[in-house]
């Protein structure tokens, strides 16, 4: 009797952990029931993605969708949908929002206020304060939550743990691996004076120096290993961190962002205020050490820290305007022509910016490309060449720091639980992405 399925993907190249192989795949009840040749099977809808290349489904595990906030900026809907068309099928967002996720009831809020609206599949993140400190060990296992954010250094409002007394409590107050933004505040409070308003927009650079970050992450590191607690340190940007922290893998993982290894420093001649954010772009020599740490495993994760601000607040003078650059519909089109390059192959982007995130998140049922796990893919055309425009971008925001960037490979299908969510740069049917489970 011939198999039935409601999705096929037929005569793609596939991504699979084991390596690429050309084959069908079928997706039944929302999870991949097969993998191999499905000529004979029957199935409800059926796409040929001959000469396509089938990935599991990307996510991006650091995106500020800054709802609730300012809805000129970003929202749920608005973000989520350029998540779908940059070929993502689930995020994870941030807590620093107005007002931040902090408790429960905050957290429930989120949780409700995302259906109906959410496009792609997401997790949430809830932010560690001084005042919270006492129930992060229940709130980290609520459902739909992919861990504890802490702000070492460089936050607003209450989220900020930035001495060694408080990030111990921190650290004791559960078992999940926390994520960590390491800039060491003492150190950036101390420098402050040295700057003033309307100086080069290079100087954020300058002023965020190296031995910032790498202060931060020496300091969370010898309290990781004194607590035992697993830490997973955001956006690294420096070549120091990046060989430092080879000496930790017992007790840390390691994101790098798509800007630190697409950007330098020319970037603020260029693109001024929209060249800011947190930890800033830095010189040649990083951006290459951020790639050796990408071929030798170093990297566990790649995401977009996603931070949308007002075109009126990037062009304001240096330091006063927001820090944060947009990147949640671009990141995968920019790591696909990084592909093109030949800087990783698509295996590696794919344990990048999905077996890496469930690793590091214990994300349940996605994260690769095998039967009984969720019907996500992302398919890219790797021979389409397409250049980056801001008339592109549904984000509120509007702009882009990689308008104008010429991309060879391009996602053209996302797939999310057996559904055809966007296809050759449609959004298709409603809103129904779902909280991500996550293992407690």
């Amino acid at each position: 009797m011939a198999q039935s399925f409601d999705l096929v993907l037929r005569g793609g190249t596939l991504v699979l952990p084991w390596g690429m192989e050309r084959a069908d795949v079928g997706v039944r009840a929302g999870r991949i029931a097969a993998i191999g040749d499905l000529r004979t099977a029957h199935a409800a809808e059926e796409v040929d993605c001959t000469g396509l290349h089938v990935l599991p489904g990307l996510i991006d595990s650091h995106v500020h969708l800054r709802e609730p906030g300012d809805p000129k900026v970003e929202t749920i809907e608005t973000g989520t949908k350029a998540a779908l068309l940059g070929g993502l099928a689930a995020v994870f967002d941030m807590p620093n929002t107005s007002p931040s996720i902090t408790d429960t009831a905050r957290l429930d809020w989120k949780r409700e206020h995302v259906k109906g609206r959410a496009w792609c599949d997401i997790g949430f993140y809830v932010g560690a304060t001084k005042a919270n400190i006492a129930g992060l060990a229940e709130l980290e296992l609520q459902p739909n939550v992919c861990g504890i954010k802490v702000f070492a250094g460089s936050s607003t409002g209450d989220l900020m743990v930035e001495d060694d007394e408080n990030l111990e409590r921190v650290m004791r107050a559960g078992r999940r691996r926390i994520s960590y933004h390491s800039e060491d505040e003492y150190r950036l409070q101390a420098r402050k004076p040295n700057y003033t308003t309307g100086m080069p927009y290079r100087m954020h650079a300058e002023w965020r120096d190296v031995e910032t970050a790498f202060l931060g992450t020496r300091r969370l590191m010898a309290l990781a290993r004194k607590t035992g607690r697993p830490a997973h340190i955001l956006h690294v940007s420096t070549a120091e961190e990046l060989e430092y922290l080879k000496d930790y893998r017992d007790v840390c993982t390691v994101e790098v962002l798509l800007n630190h290894l697409t950007q330098t420093d020319e970037a603020y001649d260029r693109l001024g205020g929209y060249a800011v954010m947190n930890p800033p772009i830095r010189d040649q020599r990083h951006l290459d050490a951020a790639w050796a740490a990408v071929a030798d495993g170093t990297v566990d994760t790649v995401g977009s820290d996603h931070a949308p601000h007002s075109r009126e607040s990037k062009e304001k003078p240096w330091p006063t305007g927001g820090s944060g650059l947009t990147g949640i519909q671009t990141i995968v089109p920019l790591m696909l022509d990084h592909v093109s390059a030949g800087r990783l192959s698509l295996s590696r982007l794919a344990d990048l910016m999905c077996a890496g995130p469930a690793r590091v998140y214990g994300v349940v049922g996605k994260g690769r490309l095998a039967a009984g796990y969720d019907g996500d893919f992302t398919v890219v055309d790797m021979k389409r060449s397409r250049t980056i425009e801001e008339n592109w971008i549904v984000s509120p925001c509007g702009w882009t720091p990689f308008a104008g960037q010429r991309c060879t490979g391009w996602p053209v299908m996302t797939v999310i639980r057996g559904r055809i969510a966007m296809r050759e740069d449609e959004v298709l049917g409603s809103p129904e992405g779902a909280p991500v489970r996550f293992r407690g």
